[in-house]
């Protein structure tokens, strides 16, 4: 069995002395073999590390990547969990984020746009501060919200409508998100069993969910628009008849009587 101090560990790993450290203080790097001051890896411990210059390259954290090798430790194949991982990280949306100036959005926006205005955007998530500039998260929602301040809505009325529909949103995830949870994995408690069949299973239905979800909350959405804003037609309605005959009684009521 090949064994390596810890410079020659960290130059076959792609990495530093000073990274295999801190894996190790981190916990994600077993302690070497000691013999006297000096400390041996083995091949196993060049895998490992290996392993999690791939995560860190892939934009995980220490804990997510100390969870995973949790989960190999008890039997899971890291390829699995990383084929699941993908098909949940795919883009749900075809949309794309785009970068726009502070002067952008103030043209957009006209002098609604002040700077209180595009922190509270920050803050919702509506916006990311990028330097001088802005990325919008969704350029259709913010296509949506101009078009609501150009019919005359304040911006801090179409901002609370927005933040208050990305927590309607969050629960609706939620709510597919449970019945997937709830179809494929043990209700009673119980850790995943180590299968790749299960795996496999996961990845399937999360795959057939994607293109039926947002057509089912399209769909959902639009029998709910169609029936609101027949309510509110009605009630508007109502009011307008109402107007003349509630004026003829009052003049009724003022005018004396002849007795």
């Amino acid at each position: 069995m090949t064994e390596h101090r810890i410079d020659e560990l960290a130059r076959l790993g792609g990495t530093t002395v000073r990274n295999v450290r801190v894996y190790q203080d981190r916990g994600l790097l077993p302690p070497p073999r000691k013999q006297g001051r000096t400390g041996w890896y083995s091949d196993s411990h060049l895998a490992r590390l290996r392993l999690i210059g791939r995560l860190l390259d892939r934009g995980y954290t220490f804990a997510t990547i100390n969870e995973l090798l949790t989960a190999v430790a008890q039997g899971w194949r890291v390829e699995d969990l990383l084929d699941i991982e993908q098909e949940l990280a795919e883009p749900w949306t075809d949309e794309r984020p785009r970068r726009m100036s502070a002067l952008e959005l103030r043209r957009m926006f006209g002098k609604e746009a002040s700077r209180a205005v595009l922190q509270r955007g920050c803050e919702i998530g509506l916006l990311t501060r990028q330097g001088t500039g802005y990325l919008v998260n969704s350029p259709r929602l913010l296509a949506a919200g101009r078009d609501l301040v150009t019919a005359g809505i304040p911006i801090d009325a179409v901002l609370d409508l927005a933040e208050a529909l990305q927590h309607d949103m969050a629960r609706v995830a939620e709510r597919f998100v449970d019945l997937l949870a709830g179809h494929v994995l043990p209700d009673d408690g119980r850790p995943l069993a180590s299968s790749t069949e299960q795996l496999n299973e996961i990845a399937a239905l999360i795959h057939q969910l994607r293109p039926h979800a947002a057509q089912a909350v399209d769909a959902t959405f639009g029998r709910a628009m169609k029936e609101a804003t027949a309510a509110a037609f009605d009630a508007a309605a109502s009011r307008l008849t109402e107007g003349p005959a509630a004026e003829e009684q009052r003049d009724e009521r003022e005018t004396p009587s002849s007795d």
